[in-house]
């Protein structure tokens, strides 16, 4: 069954607050899983979840502070004691191959064999990942940091009246969809482009610890689903900019100049109660109209549907 949503782990910035986690967020796509900036607590949370060491394909950092890497630990050794033996590949900046290599061999435990490091360096790093191709682009942090993205290549949507109109039926649609023209009873040929229309694939993005920067704009382009830091309000704004932040205004104007139809916000300051959610999402609302959420831990973002989408265009 084709599962993909946004399982978030925890929420809060450098410090953990009694309802917020550190940062982790669980990105599961059609059998793949992109387990983003596993803070301190992580495994716990996997479990609070229902999310196993199973359904990790990936683990990627954005960059080495540690709410964003504390949890490394912990994910590594429980996906050696649970015998996980598919590939788990692990991106990370490689200037922080140190720190990388501390918390993969953090503490004594029986080790695996099957975690694949991706150090990332330079402007753009790409790699295929079963049914998806995830991007990394650098972000602007005091400490180097990348964010993700993970897109879906796109297909064709075939068209029922269309292919009534020129007596494509049965076996011959999907020969059709395989060779791309078919020859009929009378000679005539019929093309695929005839007979469908485009289809464009899925699409997330995980922007987190940033300032506004080309990078993080590239990352969101488009995308249905964008994970993004808020972490302070725009009264907090000179001290966002010093610390390399972006504030939930920010956030908001990122999503409505790329056209993302999923706002996610997260990486909450501990200055923030759970009561001053609306307040960010005022805040959003200068700039952006679509579908926004202010993540909390345990909470399931399913990622939205190219079909709704367009009923939804379709409808205005």
């Amino acid at each position: 069954m084709s599962v993909r949503e946004l399982v978030v782990l925890g929420t809060s910035s450098a410090v953990p607050t009694r309802h917020r986690n550190h940062n982790g967020y669980l990105l599961r796509w059609d059998g793949e899983g992109f387990l983003f900036d596993p803070g301190e607590g992580t495994q716990r949370q996997m479990l609070h979840a229902g999310v196993s060491a199973h359904d990790v394909t990936w683990i990627c950092v954005t960059h080495f502070h540690g709410d964003h890497c504390l949890g490394v630990p912990g994910v590594v050794q429980r996906i050696a004691r649970d015998k996980v033996d598919h590939e788990v590949r692990a991106a990370y900046p490689a200037s922080g191959e140190t720190y990388w290599r501390r918390l993969r061999n953090a503490s004594a435990f029986a080790d695996t064999d099957v975690i694949a490091p991706r150090p990332v360096s330079g402007e753009v790093a790409e790699w295929p990942s079963g049914p998806v191709t995830l991007t990394a682009r650098p972000l602007s942090h005091p400490v180097e940091s990348y964010g993700y993205r993970v897109d879906e290549p796109g297909g064709r949507r075939m068209l029922p009246g269309e292919l009534a109109r020129r007596g494509v039926r049965g076996p011959m649609i999907g020969e059709l969809q395989r060779h791309g023209s078919l020859t009929m009873p009378d000679g005539s040929t019929v093309t695929l482009e005839q007979c469908s229309a485009p289809k464009p694939g899925q699409s997330a993005a995980f922007v987190m610890d940033t300032r506004m920067c080309d990078g993080a704009f590239a990352l969101a382009e488009g995308v249905d689903l964008l994970v993004i830091e808020s972490t302070f309000l725009s009264a907090e704004s000179a001290m966002a900019a010093q610390y390399g932040h972006l504030t939930a205004a920010q956030a908001g104007r990122i999503a409505a100049d790329c056209g993302v139809r999923r706002l996610v916000l997260t990486h909450f300051s501990e200055r923030y109660a759970t009561a001053d959610e609306p307040r960010f999402v005022d805040e959003v609302r200068t700039s952006y109209a679509g579908d926004v959420v202010t993540a909390r831990d345990l909470m399931r973002v399913p990622v939205p549907k190219r079909a709704d989408y367009q009923a939804q265009r379709a409808a205005k």
